[in-house]
């Protein structure tokens, strides 16, 4: 006997079956006690199953969260991966599947029919998180990614007026999404808000502990709210997770500088130097005033010199000559 042949044919005869009752006009579910006394054709629903990649049920703990035009409607815990969301209203839904050890993944349902709608989502495993890793973040639905990109867009152009349009439009749709609260964060810094810019940063990394960027900018705006001691600390976890980035070595320059501590100060302005290929005169200039603070005044003058020819059209070009003017006044170097 073919029981492979057999097993679809029950498959398709029990599909049939449920098709045929679920169109009855006033049959009642019987998915839960509450349900009974409720006609079916005025509530439709979801039911999700989770499989991984070999087709088995997903057992490891996760959530299933329902967004209904980029706002979460609801969201259910994974039971032996399945998950069920009842009278809920004709739409269209997003669903994301979280689950430990895997990564999260997104189905897209339109519900205009008054029926059970059966959801698989496939989920990958994630070579990168421990035995002990939270669920995976969440992913933004298509609408709220839209309007991030448009932000993230207008911010590299420094277009403030358009990218606060944009952040506020994701904000709308995915209010505690950390990459959302991430941008809104940076948006706060170009603002000069800086103590807003300090409690979305917080929040964002906190639900993200994985995004170096939310905390090198976290450390900005510690930095840029005088809190020189505060800035140190999110700064090096930002090169704990991306050992490349040049912002978080700054921000050490500057907060070590200001802390009088100008050894470090030099260190951290220097690798910050050679990470950003010179692409900063910011970096630069923390350079000179470390080189200055411990003594290396020749060598504080040349990189001024050099920032003064690379960046003349910048304010910090301005600042470096005001720098080499009180070193020659001063009799720190010789006058060329």
């Amino acid at each position: 006997m073919d029981f492979a042949k057999l097993h679809k044919q029950l498959l398709s005869a029990l599909l049939l079956a449920f098709i045929a009752v679920s169109l009855i006009p006033f049959a009642y579910s019987q998915d839960s006690p509450n349900d009974r006394l409720v006609p079916r054709a005025d509530r439709p629903e979801i039911s999700i199953t989770a499989h991984d990649s070999a087709g088995g049920a997903i057992s490891a703990a996760g959530t299933v969260k329902l967004y209904r035009d980029g706002m979460l409607a609801d969201e259910q815990g994974l039971s032996r991966g399945r998950a069920f969301f009842g009278s809920i209203p004709f739409g269209s839904y997003t669903i994301v599947v979280d689950a430990t050890g895997y990564k999260s993944t997104q189905r897209d349902v339109n519900v205009s029919v008054a029926m059970r709608y059966e959801v698989d989502a496939t989920l990958q495993r994630d070579s990168t998180s421990g035995a002990a890793a939270g669920p995976a973040k969440p992913l933004l639905t298509p609408k709220a990614k839209e309007a991030l990109d448009k932000s993230l867009k207008a911010l590299s152009k420094n277009k403030l007026p358009e990218a606060e349009k944009y952040v506020n439009e994701a904000l709308k749709l995915a209010p505690s999404h950390p990459d959302v609260l991430y941008v809104q964060g940076v948006l706060f810094l170009d603002q000069k808000s800086y103590p807003q810019a300090q409690a979305v940063l917080e929040k964002a990394s906190q639900m993200d502990p994985s995004n170096g960027s939310a905390f090198s900018a976290l450390g900005m705006a510690l930095l840029n709210e005088g809190k020189y001691d505060q800035a140190i600390a999110p700064a090096e976890k930002s090169l704990q997770l991306d050992s490349k980035a040049w912002e978080p070595q700054w921000v050490l320059g500057e907060a070590y500088y200001h802390l009088a501590q100008y050894d470090q100060a030099l260190k951290a302005s220097q690798q910050a130097w050679t990470a950003s290929n010179g692409k900063d005169p910011r970096v630069e200039l923390l350079v000179a005033k470390s080189l200055t603070a411990v003594g290396q005044y020749e060598d504080a003058a040349q990189s001024l010199r050099d920032l003064v020819k690379r960046y003349g059209d910048r304010p910090e070009a301005a600042t470096a000559q005001r720098y080499l003017e009180r070193l020659k006044n001063d009799g720190k170097i010789h006058s060329n």
